[in-house]
């Protein structure tokens, strides 16, 4: 069931993804960072339509983490991309090519052997205060980075900046869900005299409006490709490190597990190139959609 869950998640994510960078692509450049981004956004349907499968996605994943640890959810968030990529597809009426498949299968093999090799086993509900301490200063340190890192840049570059920073975040948020459906078994009013769920709604909103800028600030590829990548591998690290979540640690094991998520992160590349992605296809397809923007180009 947490499979069929983090499964479902993903292809929400996806089709959410997609109405979402519609739904902001042509607000003006200048809006970048200001809240102004999203007030123009709640003013298109296919916007609030995107955000609705958003919240899905967030009830899809609560629910798979109530039941499975974040080292097992996380990384199936990753088949995101190959929802993508067939919903472009349909939608543009576009064969997949042979890279295409490629990606496809080394998200699907790279995936499949992770978690077989490295069989996850249950960790703690609630880390510890310290734990908690140490993380939070690390994701601070390195969001600041990435947000100074995409206020400049070509428009590519400050897309996978911004949509590192919302992967990570969305890790950490991930990680106070987790805690959080740990604290239901103790009933609601026990859940909101904690500090976990309030973490969650100001990490988890921080990271939408970071998502947001991800998806206006150029091609879906861009913040797509690295939000797969980063997710699952700071949901891993924050699992181990933080949760205590085990891994298979001989020596082959590890082995296995890294080669394995290389794959699966090689995939994801793979897939973010496809043409549906981008719009680099012969007419131009999903690219006007997705890849490219007439507006003004972009400051600095």
């Amino acid at each position: 069931m947490v499979y069929l869950l983090a499964v479902a998640a993903a292809l929400a994510s996806a089709v959410g993804g997609v109405l979402q960078r519609i739904g902001v692509e042509s607000a003006p450049a200048e809006d970048a960072m200001h809240l102004r981004l999203l007030t123009n956004a709640l003013r298109r349907g296919v916007w609030l339509a995107g955000f609705a499968f958003l919240l899905l996605t967030f009830a899809l994943q609560a629910t798979a983490l109530r039941f499975g640890d974040l080292t097992v959810v996380q990384p199936i968030l990753t088949t995101e991309l190959l929802f993508l990529i067939g919903i472009l597809a349909v939608v543009f009426h576009h064969p997949l090519g042979w890279r295409d498949w490629v990606g496809v299968a080394a998200i699907v093999t790279g995936l499949g052997a992770f978690l077989a090799l490295s069989a996850p086993a249950v960790g703690h509900g609630i880390p510890a205060t310290r734990a908690w301490g140490t993380v939070s200063v690390v994701v601070l340190i390195a969001l600041v980075g990435l947000v100074l890192a995409a206020r400049s840049g070509p428009r590519w570059w400050r897309a996978a900046a911004f949509g590192a920073a919302a992967a990570m975040l969305f890790a950490y948020t991930s990680s106070f869900t987790k805690a959080t459906t740990t604290l239901i078994t103790g009933g609601w009013g026990h859940v909101f005299t904690h500090w976990e769920p309030y973490a969650l709604g100001l990490t988890g909103l921080l990271g939408f409006f970071m998502l947001q800028n991800a998806l206006h600030a150029g091609p879906i590829a861009a913040s797509r490709s690295v939000m797969v990548i980063v997710n699952p591998l700071v949901s891993i690290a924050i699992g181990v490190l933080v949760f205590d979540e085990h891994l298979r640690t001989g020596a082959g094991f590890v082995a296995g597990e890294v080669l394995a998520l290389a794959v699966m992160c090689a995939g994801a590349v793979t897939l973010s190139q496809s043409p549906l992605v981008t719009g680099d296809s012969a007419d131009g397809g999903p690219g006007e959609m997705l890849g490219r923007k007439a507006a003004a180009p972009a400051p600095g």
